[in-house]
């Protein structure tokens, strides 16, 4: 399986080439050359897979550069009950005539990022010994990415991590989960500004290609292909545990801000899963429901960019975004960095509501959207509890009230659960009155020693910092 860049760089590439790299040198993302097609007899057969087995499956159509047995054994190693705390590891539950929720959010950081960073971290460490090399990360997080890719790589060999967050806007428990590793190649830095200005940090040094190579800079958001292949699995095995046959669709809808988690059930749609909507669910930052009600895509500036209570989603530039444009644009690659490059660069929007590509995004590939605020939010946490004795976190309740808006007759609906609702304790309490459960190897741990550095939004600042550790 080759690999293209969305913004037409000639270049095609192998699996563990993009692995290392995040960007490609264009500053495209990387997609594969083609959806490899799951028929209805691959259904079957992968139906009663155990988890690690189904996202071996499912990776070895992608992933032709790792030894077969080398790829199943890591990925046995990665998805275990004793990390993931069940033999099913995401778990389905029915929570209403035809509502149900697949539990992401069981393992090391308790969010669902722990479903691709895990695996991610294992790959690292396999081709890195291959290779006899290093690697360090540059990372963005508004709040659950940090900490599943910390947890992930910390004590790997080869591996430092350097991961920009957006100072004061991440839950104290997820600042906490993040800030009191005490790892010496785990590097915080907390940037003075919103999500979208530490996105675009990474960005800035993945382009600059000099410091790239001579640093070894690599990226774990989900620009990098291989964490957005692995959360094609857990969209599987959803399906799977929705439906007893292989003759009925499935629906999803999926709290989004950056575009990443959903891209990857378009992935598992394109490959012909039996996906009837995609539903993108989205909090006051609305840049996605706008563009899938109206067709314009504007992203926001910091100043415009709200923070809320469901604050993982506070993004107003969905990174992942151009891969699903790409395709639905036809893969043309002019088209794309006209749209992403030009219209995107000195407009900071651009409209496709005129064209027959925007008709499609509905039509034929099945998305939808929903937007969610802090009202809703309560609304929805408080019902959840009455009704079904169930605790979820804002942003899962930003996902239950965007799923029933788009409900179709006989066709389940599953929401995605983003995290337990201890990682946003303070809403819990606001619309509850008391505390969500907490696990307890977190108990005390927004008291522990914090390991964090503080820099403006500079690209340069970073840059320094990076090199500075490095030497």
């Amino acid at each position: 399986m080759n690999y293209l860049s969305t913004r037409g760089h000639p270049d095609r590439k192998r699996f563990c080439e993009i692995l290392l790299e995040g960007l490609a040198p264009d500053g495209g993302l990387y997609l594969p050359e083609h959806y490899p097609q799951v028929d209805t007899a691959t259904l079957a057969k992968w139906r009663d897979l155990p988890y690690a087995e189904l996202a071996f499956e499912i990776l070895s159509l992608y992933i032709d550069d790792i030894p077969p047995a080398d790829l199943k054994a890591i990925c046995a190693k990665t998805y275990t009950p004793e990390v993931f705390g069940s033999e099913e590891i995401v778990p389905l539950r029915e929570l209403e005539d035809g509502v149900y929720l697949e539990a992401l959010s069981n393992g090391p950081t308790l969010a669902f990022k722990d479903m691709a960073m895990q695996l991610l971290g294992n790959l690292f460490e396999y081709e890195l010994a291959r290779r006899g090399a290093e690697l360090n990360i540059l990372g963005a997080t508004s709040g659950d990415t940090g900490s599943a890719a910390e947890y992930a790589m910390r004590g790997k060999k080869g591996v430092r991590v350097f991961m920009t967050s957006p100072d004061g806007r991440m839950s104290p428990f997820q600042q906490a989960q993040m800030f009191s590793l005490q790892d010496e190649n785990i590097h915080n830095i907390a940037i003075t500004g919103v999500f979208d200005d530490c996105q675009d940090i990474v960005k800035a040094v993945s382009n600059d290609l000099g410091f790239k190579r001579k640093y070894r800079i690599g990226t774990v958001n989900s620009i990098n292909w291989a964490r957005l292949l692995a959360q094609v699995v857990y969209y599987f095995a959803g399906y799977f545990q929705a439906t007893a046959g292989n003759d009925k669709p499935v629906s999803f809808t999926v709290p989004s801000g950056n575009f990443g988690n959903v891209c990857a059930g378009h992935v598992a749609r394109m490959m012909g899963l039996p996906i009837h909507t995609l539903v993108v669910a989205t909090n006051e930052n609305d840049v996605l429901d706008e563009f899938f009600r109206t067709g314009i895509y504007r992203v926001r500036a910091a100043a415009d960019t709200h923070e809320t209570s469901s604050p993982s989603m506070d993004i107003s530039k969905a990174s992942n975004f151009e891969r699903f444009v790409f395709d639905l644009v036809g893969r043309d690659a002019g088209r794309l960095r006209s749209l992403f490059v030009d219209e995107l660069g000195s407009q900071a929007r651009f409209d496709l509501s005129g064209e027959p590509a925007f008709e499609q995004a509905a039509e034929r590939f099945g998305f939808k959207s929903s937007r969610s605020t802090h009202a809703d939010r309560l609304a929805t946490i408080r019902d959840t509890e009455k009704r079904f004795a169930t605790l979820v976190d804002p942003h899962t309740a930003d996902g239950l009230k965007a799923a029933r808006e788009h409900l179709t007759p006989g066709v389940p609906m599953v929401v995605l659960e983003t995290a337990l609702p201890i990682k946003f304790a303070a809403t819990l309490v606001e619309a509850l009155g008391h505390e969500p459960a907490r696990p307890a190897r977190f108990e005390g741990i927004e008291a522990l020693p914090k390991r964090v550095v503080k820099l403006p939004a500079d690209v340069e600042a970073v840059k320094a910092y990076i090199a500075q550790n490095c030497d």
